[in-house]
């Protein structure tokens, strides 16, 4: 790989960084919401009466936010800050920190989601390239398919929901929402853990099966591309078993576009699955970034934004540098 190539790469990632933290910053404020004259105004009203002096509350609050100043002033402050890393404090939940909210709902989402793209993309990928190869016999194809396209269709929190009035409202099987049984105090026991699991069943099964469909049908047609591939048919030609073509030659060569999808789905995987989440209650970076959108609360949507944005850029950097690790037709010398 040429050192020019990394360079250019790396500045573009700089510059789409830049491109979408702008967008990040200008997006929460087009709706002309104060959210520090919300916040207050609710707990007011939640007392029952407007207290005194609000008017003079709000203004100090928003000095203290820094949503007194212009906004170009406040967006020059704003790029400091993140190259910093420093998100400020949560408006909604002050004094609470944007990165004490992210550092105690991260660990929930990279869990769940880590484990159930991995096992999505390794059942899907495996299914796909069985339906997809010619020697397969029919059958699994006839009873596959139907349910792998409905599936492909079904949004992920629809799903999530109909499992839930199934599973946990029809027959009582699993929890309706949460991480762990409210009122239990979380350590490190065998106890705890196994109740986190089973409160995580719905949601990662919702997030699997709404997968699988994608995996599996993307997989089967780049199994289908290669079998006129002049590797394959020499393969044939010399004789090979049908489980060595299978594996060494057509799977592997089909993988490499799969392999591309996931990297830019653990990529997402800070995103969260907003919708997933809010459906269960589950205490991710989904539930949070809802909230906070809700709320109007612009320091915590700018934290876990910037966050997501990093990491989808950083995992498309990473497969541009090790893609001619996996496929060595793929130089970048003459880039």
């Amino acid at each position: 790989m040429r050192e020019g190539y990394l360079v250019r790469r790396c500045l573009l990632l700089a510059v789409v960084v830049w491109v979408a933290v702008t967008i990040n910053f200008f997006l929460p404020r087009i709706g002309g919401q104060d959210p520090v004259r919300d916040r207050l105004v609710q707990q007011a009203m939640q007392a029952g009466y407007l207290q005194q002096g609000l008017d003079q509350m709000i203004e100090e609050y928003q000095r203290q936010f820094g949503l007194d100043k212009p906004l170009w002033q406040q967006y020059l402050t704003y790029l400091g800050d993140m190259s910093r890393l420093d998100f400020k404090y949560s408006i909604a939940n002050y004094p609470k920190t944007v990165v004490q909210m992210m550092a105690e709902s991260l660990p929930w989402t990279i869990g769940l989601l880590s484990v159930t793209t991995l096992l999505a993309f390794s059942i899907g990928t495996l299914t796909g390239a069985i339906l997809g190869w010619p020697r397969a016999p029919r059958f699994i194809a006839n009873v596959l398919l139907p349910p792998l396209l409905t599936l492909a269709a079904i949004p992920y929190y629809l799903l999530g929901l109909i499992l839930l009035w199934i599973f946990a409202f029809q027959v009582s099987w699993f929890p309706i929402f949460g991480g762990y049984t409210p009122g239990t105090v979380p350590d490190m026991g065998p106890a705890f853990w196994l109740d986190v699991i089973h409160h995580a069943i719905l949601p990662s099964l919702s997030i699997i099966l709404a997968s699988i469909g994608f995996w599996a049908l993307g997989m089967r047609a780049m199994m289908i591309t290669t079998q006129g591939e002049d590797f394959v048919t020499f393969a044939e030609a010399s004789g090979l078993k049908n489980g060595t073509i299978f594996f060494n030659y057509a799977l592997r060569n089909a993988l490499l576009p799969q392999i591309t999808s996931l990297g830019l789905a653990l990529g997402h995987i800070l995103s969260g699955a907003v919708l997933v989440e809010v459906v269960f209650a589950y205490p991710g970076i989904g539930s949070v970034l809802f909230r906070s959108i809700r709320a109007f609360d612009y320091f915590a949507i700018q934290g876990i934004v910037f966050a997501v944005i990093v990491s989808i850029a950083l995992a498309t950097l990473i497969l541009d540098i090790i893609y001619p690790l996996l496929d060595p037709r793929i130089s970048y010398r003459g880039s």
